[in-house]
């Protein structure tokens, strides 16, 4: 074999072609020899040493090692424009056993045999994939939580999301800032339900009742919401709405010869979609849904005592709840409210007598309250003492005045969201004229809770009604040479909100 030794060979004109070998043959460097060129190498089998490009001469093809061999990158080299394919590259020396952040294009084994804990994903761009996988097939038990970027989503939700199934392996690739990191691969969005978040509030006085949380305001305050629970559409998590009763002050009983009980304040309930306690009958077929900000409560004040017509409650309010403070007792004019107050007269001609105010005034849907009971007629039949009506109750009007007795108020609405049933908003009875026995009627019906008794006819004050019950004052009765008495005050407001909080 013959053998040529140089240093250089060159065209015999400058930028001319310099040709090794004739069609057919094979050209051949010896193993280990690199070739270097200071251009582009434009060849199948040779490699470039100082930069450039390798480029097919045909323009078509370019083969990177033979079969069977392996092809890889040096030590600190990077690759452009080959894409993903939908791989990433697992870090099998680094098992995650506590919360991190994940990089594009790597995928974790994640051990939670010894507790729960978080995968933060990497700021979003289109393309970007990471990978997780239970390692030690836990996650039913111990969960592995998986949170999106700021605000970004997954799935289309900004919800965290879970694996929660033993062994499961969950790609996620970010497509675009609509739905976020989609599920693709071996796992998917049914294997990753949302974190079951509740709400979060503080105000009022707290309680619980099994899963739920009770904030109950006696006075003015505010419901300061930090956290909404999930959708109610999702099963996990509580819904993203509060149950609530809002009981708005009684009015006062009326104080003159015959004299209307007050009405009770405006009693108005929603339950959350889950009956998770007995309502009222007046419960309305939704609660009301919540935002994470403050939410000022008002909580209406009973009717102050009355030596005349009696006084209207005042209004509670809740957000878009609002509840109408109780008509006061009448003696010539009728006082509407949440529930109206019971009629009542004054002076001896009964001239300027009045019948019962009427209830659910303004009008909303359930009813908020009744209409107070008219008074006796007068002059009476056969000249029975004279006798008003009672006040109207959350549940049932004011009964009218029956001679002797003055008419009951009407009665109150029973619920148990506060983990007990308790009776609220019973009208106040009537008050009865004349010492020849009249008596007042029960505050709130049947249940007497909450209300005040009507006066009999001896010239005394009427009872009031308890704080925080919503219920109406009792009216006042007379007697020859005794003083007219003074109507019971009404009873207090109270807001209570519920919602499940585990």
């Amino acid at each position: 074999m013959s053998e040529v030794k140089v240093n250089k060979i060159s065209p015999r004109t400058n930028c001319g072609t310099v040709t090794v070998g004739d069609s057919g043959d094979s050209v051949s460097v010896t193993a280990g020899v690199p070739v270097t060129v200071n251009g582009d190498l434009k060849s199948n089998a040779l490699k470039a040493t100082d930069g450039g490009s390798i480029i097919s001469q045909s323009g078509t093809t370019i083969t990177l090692g033979a079969s069977g061999d392996t092809v890889s990158l040096a030590s600190g080299a990077s690759q452009s424009g080959f894409g993903r394919a939908g791989s990433v590259d697992w870090q099998t020396g680094s098992i995650k056993t506590a919360t991190f952040t994940a990089a594009d294009g790597e995928g974790y084994f994640c051990n939670t045999s010894g507790g729960a804990f978080t995968v933060n994903l990497p700021a979003g761009s289109a393309g970007a994939i990471v990978a997780i996988n239970d390692y030690a097939q836990t996650a039913t038990t111990n969960n592995i939580t998986i949170s999106a970027n700021g605000s970004e989503k997954i799935e289309g939700s900004t919800e965290n999301h879970l694996i929660a199934t033993n062994g499961v392996t969950a790609t996620l690739v970010y497509v675009d800032s609509t739905r976020g990191w989609k599920v693709v691969d071996t796992g998917e969005s049914s294997n990753l339900p949302q974190v079951a978040v509740f709400t979060a509030a503080t105000g009022g006085t707290v309680t619980t009742s099994g899963d739920y949380k009770i904030h109950t305001f006696t006075g003015p305050g505010t419901f300061c919401v930090s956290q909404i629970g999930n959708s109610p559409t999702n099963p996990g998590g509580g819904p993203n709405s509060v149950s609530y009763m809002v009981l708005a002050g009684g009015g006062s009983g009326a104080g003159s010869e015959t004299a209307g009980g007050g009405g009770a304040g405006g009693f108005r309930e929603g339950r959350d979609i889950a009956p998770s306690y007995t309502a009222s009958p007046l419960v309305a077929p939704a609660g009301l849904t919540i935002t994470a900000s403050p939410f000022p409560i008002t909580v209406g004040a009973g009717a102050s005592a009355a030596a005349g017509n009696g006084n209207d409650g005042s209004n509670s309010i809740f957000s878009t709840i609002t509840s109408t403070g109780g008509g006061g007792g009448a003696t010539s004019t009728p006082n509407p409210g949440g529930s109206g107050g019971g009629g009542g007269r004054h002076g001896a001609s009964g001239t300027n007598g009045s019948a019962g105010g009427s209830g659910n005034t303004p009008p909303v849907s359930p009813p908020q309250g009744n209409g107070g009971g008219n008074r006796f007629p007068y002059p009476s039949p056969g000249g029975n003492p004279n006798t008003a009506g009672g006040g109207g109750g959350a549940t049932s009007g004011g009964t009218p005045g029956s001679s002797p007795t003055g008419g009951p108020g009407g009665a109150g609405a029973t619920t148990s969201i506060t983990g007990s049933p308790v009776t609220r908003a019973g009208g106040g009875g009537g008050g009865a004229e004349n010492g020849s026995g009249g008596s007042g009627g029960s505050g709130g019906g049947a249940a007497g809770i909450g209300s005040g008794p009507g006066g009999a006819g001896n010239g005394s004050n009427a009872p009031g009604a308890s704080a925080n019950t919503g219920g109406g004052g009792g009216g006042t009765g007379w007697g020859p040479g005794a003083p007219h008495g003074t109507g019971g005050a009404g009873g207090s407001g109270i807001v209570v909100i519920r919602y499940k909080f585990q």
